[in-house]
């Protein structure tokens, strides 16, 4: 009941801020160019500084399990992968693949991992190792996919060429690659500097909820909402089904089990939405996926550690 709670607790307040922005939207007291602004400004300052902040704070060299990492690092390749192939395949229409492969399989990690974590074993283990391992890499692939499978598709060396330039140039990755410089290097930000870096990283969640709120279209929504639940299957319960068993496997302990279970099962993150609205892709359907994930992780996450837990893995 407690792991229930805490799901619930960690769920429920992101579908009061999507509604708030739906209803403030709908008595005219914010506007299209407000949400519009907003997704500019949680997309290039608000979740790049989050982002640094969260990787910048954890040590990756303190108690680094190379195996552990290499598993995370490893399995977000094939999670990817494979939604990847299975969007090329289910999705008829073509410029909904990047918005459904990277909704399909990337992960709320950093917002979920070390509390998460916490609130199960006791201590945050090494969920701050996998958001290190796996968080990059969510983003460099959902680049990737926005630019090969939104509304403007490119292909072939032009296509490759434009996804290293959105790679290179985007500021969520910007931001964590200069979080693990400060991470690996030790530097250690002064209190000032890091205070004003915390309260701009708070802002990211609310504002990027609010903004899915208000921009979202009950016709487009229903009309995205097949797709939207099989991405979320996929999200919520096939990806959890293949690489916790295989981490039960591999001997890791309780702490990185759970991790593990976080990092593949784990609600979509606001991200989908905000990534896939500024590169130009469906993002209707990826607020779609946020909102079903969010809704439903809460069971699938409470599920999955009453299973670990009865058979002793935890």
């Amino acid at each position: 009941m407690a792991n229930f709670m805490f799901s619930i607790n960690a769920t429920i307040p992101i579908f009061i801020l999507i509604l708030l922005g739906w209803l403030l939207m709908r008595i005219g007291l914010i506007n299209k160019e407000f949400a519009n602004v907003t997704d500019k400004y949680v997309f290039k300052v608000a979740l790049p500084v989050l982002l640094f902040k969260d990787i910048a704070t954890t040590s990756i060299l303190q108690d680094m399990n190379i195996r552990f990492a290499l598993f995370c690092f490893v399995g977000t390749i094939v999670m990817f992968c494979f939604s990847w192939v299975f969007a090329l395949f289910y999705c008829k229409d073509k410029t909904m693949i990047g918005a459904f492969a990277q909704g399909a399989a990337r992960s709320s990690a950093a917002l979920f991992g070390v509390a998460f974590v916490e609130n199960i074993c006791g201590s945050a283990g090494m969920a701050p190792i996998m958001i290190v391992a796996a968080v990059p890499l969510f983003n460099i692939f959902a680049v990737v996919m926005l630019t090969f499978g939104g509304n403007e598709r490119t292909n072939g060396i032009e296509g490759i060429k434009k996804a290293c330039i959105n790679i290179l140039k985007n500021p969520i990755i910007i931001g964590i690659f200069i979080g693990m410089i400060f991470s690996g290097f030790s530097i250690k930000l002064p209190t000032i500097p890091l205070k004003a870096i915390d309260y701009i990283s708070q802002t990211a969640t609310p504002m990027a909820l609010i903004a899915i709120g208000a921009g979202f279209n009950t016709s487009e929504a229903i009309a995205k909402v097949k797709p939207a639940a099989v991405a979320s299957i996929i999200k919520l319960v096939i990806l959890p089904c293949i690489f916790v068993p295989l981490a039960v496997w591999f001997g890791f302990n309780a702490d990185e089990i759970v991790a593990i279970l976080i990092m593949t099962g784990s609600p979509a993150t606001v991200s989908c939405y905000i990534m896939a609205k500024n590169m130009n892709n469906d993002h209707a359907l990826a607020s779609d996926i946020i909102l079903i994930t969010t809704l439903f992780s809460s069971i699938t996450l409470t599920l999955g550690v009453f299973i670990l837990k009865s058979i002793g893995c935890l």
